[in-house]
């Protein structure tokens, strides 16, 4: 006789079939019970569920709070661990589940258009090109952006600080997400419309 599953069980188990999960590619920071914060990359998510790629690992149904970049604020516990993170099965309304299906099909369907045939499409040199980058601990660099999208820039500079480096271009606050062979790509923590990126970034 198959034993009679927990409403807890029944109801994780609901979550999984209900929602699909995006792959995605997410910059964030996420607190444990500890209190302590850590960078993080968001690698697939759901309305229900997230799979988090992590430096450091917490404990079976330990609490999780982390800020995703265009996601912002979520939590839940951890329901899985994996070999370099683990998966949150997050705790949210209704409402705040049809936020995040909303956000995470807009991401899927950004994706899909950036494909390398379709990205000059989207990609445009910006009227005012010459820009300063900002690093957490105050240092600046003259740089020049080549492109930019709503979602991201290429930028030219004599340096290339590291992938996940979080930094502000003029004033987007955006990440490091790609080394270039002049420079670096990164991507803003926000959506914005392409004259407000453009003002911000000069």
């Amino acid at each position: 006789m198959i034993p009679e599953q927990k409403p807890e069980q029944k109801k994780r188990l609901y979550e999984r079939r209900r929602f699909q999960r995006v792959n995605i590619n997410l910059l964030g920071r996420f607190m444990l019970e500890n209190k302590r914060e850590y960078p993080c990359q968001v690698i697939n998510m759901s309305p229900g569920d997230a799979a988090i790629i992590a430096p450091v690992g917490g404990k079976l149904n330990e609490k999780v709070i982390a800020y995703v970049d265009h996601i912002g604020r979520i939590e839940g516990k951890i329901a899985r661990q994996f070999d370099g993170g683990f998966a949150v099965l997050l705790n949210a309304t209704s409402h705040k589940r049809e936020k995040l299906a909303a956000q995470l099909t807009w991401l899927a369907n950004r994706d899909i258009l950036n494909l390398p045939e379709d990205r000059r499409h989207d990609r445009q040199e910006p009227k005012i090109s010459s820009s300063r980058m900002t690093l957490s601990d105050g240092r600046q660099y003259t740089c020049r952006v080549i492109d930019v999208s709503l979602s991201g820039a290429a930028v030219s500079m004599a340096v290339k600080p590291a992938i996940g480096t979080p930094i502000t271009l003029g004033k987007m606050r955006a990440r490091i997400v790609r080394h270039l062979p002049d420079g670096v790509a990164v991507e803003f923590s926000s959506i914005q419309p392409m004259e407000v990126i453009e003002s911000h970034l000069s």
